[in-house]
């Protein structure tokens, strides 16, 4: 067998093409195949247009099968090409699966890099001008998604912080306010909902918890959900 390649895990930001990392939009220029996902923008495509592009994207539902076979593309990948780029939504290392592909990876001896990426709710704070944190509010985020594996049971517990950012929150949300209010949380605490977050067609929602429990109209992208003292709209501000 030939030498192996090198594989990164490049993280795309948000969404949107100017958000990458200088480091990573250099490594899609130079990269002899990607791996993207399916939240990845053509315009972000347009980074590595010389490289041959490999279509990953997961959706709900088999996701232990889909994951899987990108473990096995990747490796396969590894040992036909020099430069791998593995392209995923926001940051690799938060809700991306990273550990499955570094030990699928590792197990065969493939050298690996990481690339960080911004990841969405950082992303969702600055397009809303709204601070995850503000002094004497909220010195404490948490970051969460109610998605576990398909063998796992769910997590119905709450992280105990000032500002929660539920990520892929469009369904579970409501589920989500109405344990907050059962555990004491006021009814118009601040919600801000994103979707589509740094995109073209980024949408911005405010509402409060308990408009939040009944529950939101389906969308069409990635959903970020942010919920507390510190999402309070400030007196002139615009958005």
């Amino acid at each position: 067998m030939g030498a192996l390649g090198k594989v990164y895990l490049v993280g795309a930001g948000p969404g949107a093409a100017d958000l990458i990392t200088v480091r990573g939009a250099r490594l899609l220029a130079q990269a002899d195949v990607v791996l993207y996902d399916a939240l990845v923008t053509p315009e972000m495509l347009e980074l590595c247009a010389r490289a041959e592009k490999i279509s990953v994207g997961k959706r709900s539902g088999q996701r232990s099968t889909a994951q899987t076979l990108i473990n096995q593309q990747l490796v396969e990948c590894a040992k036909k090409y020099s430069l791998v780029v593995r392209l995923k939504g926001g940051d690799p290392m938060l809700f991306g699966r990273a550990d499955e592909e570094l030990r699928a990876l590792e197990a065969e001896g493939i050298e690996v890099e990481v690339v960080p990426g911004i990841t969405t709710a950082v992303a969702a704070a600055a397009s809303t001008l709204q601070p995850l944190t503000k002094r004497g509010v909220a010195r404490s985020v948490a970051f969460f998604t109610s998605s576990t594996a398909p063998d796992q049971p769910d997590h119905p517990a709450l992280p105990e912080t000032d500002t929660l950012i539920q990520y892929m929150g469009g369904r579970e949300a409501a589920a989500t306010a109405e344990r907050l209010l059962a555990e004491g949380r006021r009814p118009t605490l601040p919600v801000v909902v994103v979707e589509n977050c740094s995109r073209s067609d980024e949408r911005i929602r405010r509402l409060t918890l308990s408009d939040l429990a009944h529950g939101l109209e389906p969308g069409h992208g990635p959903v970020l959900v942010m919920m507390g003292e510190a999402l309070a709209m400030r007196e002139h501000q615009k958005k």
